[in-house]
């Protein structure tokens, strides 16, 4: 049954929603309650999973990291387990976006937690991060700075009102400098020399850019920035947030302790300070490096963003539409036919949704958006533009959309026209592959009866399927009429069967 409260019958419905982040460090979770456009948070749960310790040499996971990962996932499952589909959103960060796809662990994550699990890119982690931490602050104009430390990438963003003007994720992390300058517990100025000298070396490409953006206040988000600020105030070193003496201070103390396990610090839990020292060295080399005097902490991060952006979706201001439209304009993608096989696609899904299984609220949005790219590779080139564009929308940054969601998009691309790729849908995560399959088959039909680009109505087709059987029907002597549309039918048929789909018309 679906979380909401009972209301007056004037008063609409308070939705509750959870997110859930995947660091490399903690595991979060958060539930909240929606209710005309505002956000309360009923629930929270942390632990310090420390995902990014179990990341191998060769992208897997080592068994007991990946075991302790999937206790907490259970623990969190049991909480959302009731919660109905699309009203929880798992996201993945750094350590998930390395880890082989044939190691399995997010589907055996997936069961765990009783949800999907999005693995987004690191820009995209930094759009959500900017997202949750605007709506934390009071309302301005002023450009800010938003620094993220998370265990393996740490994201830097300048935005201005809740719209982020520069995003970047950096490789570096308060578990990654940590496992590569301290794995021992030993805390050398050496050491801390060398980490912040990586970290500042992660910067140095971008550095320039986020000096020039013209921000005027800093914000730093997660655990990592939480603990220090919460240490350099325990001290004495800095009354409110976190200042760049208050840092030397603390970079100072650390070396004097010498070891991880003497670190006496007021303020500090037992469970940061493993990872505490590279925490430090990586905002130190982010306040070096962008000249950063003094920074604010925000309790909102990664999650509250998803939870915002959920909000959006939910009241139609999906930025995925955003997206899908600035790359329409960028790429000069002919709108008119785009709308018209759009138009055709939602014709023959609207036929197929029940017989086919295709009840997902995304599929039809999925479906929307490849028809309305699928020539996005015509600018590099009309030789297999399909295969450019299909390049392009996986590689690209595309705000709103998950990795998986971009593989998805790609494979569409991809399968629109010519061979039927069977391979690029054998390697979408297993929960994914039928029914991209399937979506594809409905774009393939959609370009196809639009192939000749007339502005002329086409018929609409009746569509009838029995599971990988497929009859395609047209009103009296129409195919007759159009030999070339039924060369290209029958052409369709052949590719269609190499993929297991029996095309039959008439």
């Amino acid at each position: 049954m679906p979380e909401t409260f009972n209301q007056a019958t004037d008063n609409p419905p308070r939705e509750i929603v959870a997110a859930v982040d995947l660091g490399s460090n903690s595991f979060h979770m958060i539930v909240a309650q929606l209710d005309d456009g505002h956000m309360r948070i009923t629930d929270r749960l942390r632990e310090m999973v420390r995902l990014g310790e179990g990341l191998s040499d060769d992208k897997s996971l080592t068994p007991e990291v990946a075991e302790r990962a999937l206790a907490c996932l259970e623990r969190f499952g049991q909480r959302l387990r009731a919660f109905p589909a699309g009203s929880v959103r798992a996201v993945g960060t750094n350590t998930l976006r390395q880890l082989r796809p044939d190691t399995g662990f997010v589907e055996r994550a997936e069961a765990a937690l009783g949800h999907p699990i999005d693995v987004i890119a690191g820009r995209e982690e930094a759009r959500l991060i900017y997202l949750g931490v605007a709506h934390g602050l009071a309302a301005g104009a002023e450009r800010r700075l938003v620094v993220d430390i998370g265990g393996g990438s740490t994201e830097i963003i300048v935005g201005q009102g809740f719209s982020p003007r520069l995003r970047e994720s950096l490789h570096m992390g308060c578990v990654s400098l940590s496992r590569k300058y301290f794995a021992d517990g030993r805390i050398t100025a050496k050491a801390m020399q060398k980490a912040e000298l990586a970290g500042a070396l992660e910067v140095r490409p971008v550095r320039e850019l986020f000096r020039r953006a013209g921000w005027r206040k800093a914000v730093g988000s997660s655990g990592t920035i939480r603990s220090i600020a919460a240490v350099v105030n325990a001290e004495g070193w800095c009354d409110d947030g976190i200042s760049a003496e208050s840092l030397t201070c603390l970079s100072r103390a650390l070396v004097e302790a010498e070891k991880t396990s003497n670190i006496t610090l007021k303020g500090l839990t037992e469970e940061r300070k493993p990872v505490f020292a590279g925490g430090v060295a990586v905002l130190r080399s982010v306040f070096e490096a962008l000249g950063i005097e003094h920074m604010q902490v925000s309790d909102y991060a990664l999650r509250e963003g998803v939870i915002y952006e959920m909000m959006g979706r939910h009241q139609h201001e999906d930025v995925r539409e955003r997206t899908v439209a600035t790359l329409c304009r960028q790429f000069q993608i002919d709108p008119v036919h785009g709308r018209r096989v759009q138009a055709t696609a939602l014709v023959v899904y609207r036929q197929l949704a029940t017989p086919w299984a295709l009840n997902d609220p995304d599929h039809p949005l999925m479906l929307s958006w490849a028809a309305r790219l699928h020539e996005i590779g015509l600018m590099v080139a009309h030789s297999q533009y399909q295969k450019h564009g299909a390049y392009l929308l996986r590689n690209a940054d595309l705000a709103g959309f998950s990795r998986q969601e971009q593989m998805v998009l790609a494979a569409l691309v991809l399968g629109h026209r010519r061979k039927f790729p069977v391979q690029e849908f054998a390697a979408l995560p297993k929960a994914e592959q039928a029914c991209a399959r399937r979506l594809c088959v409905i774009l393939r039909l959609a370009a196809l009866l639009h192939r000749g680009r007339s502005a002329a109505n086409k018929p609409s087709p009746t569509l009838l399927a029995d599971g990988e059987r497929l009859a395609l029907s047209f009103p009296d002597d129409w195919l007759a009429r159009h030999p070339l549309t039924q060369l290209e039918l029958e052409q369709e048929a052949e590719r269609l069967a190499s993929a297991g789909i029996l095309l039959t018309f008439s």
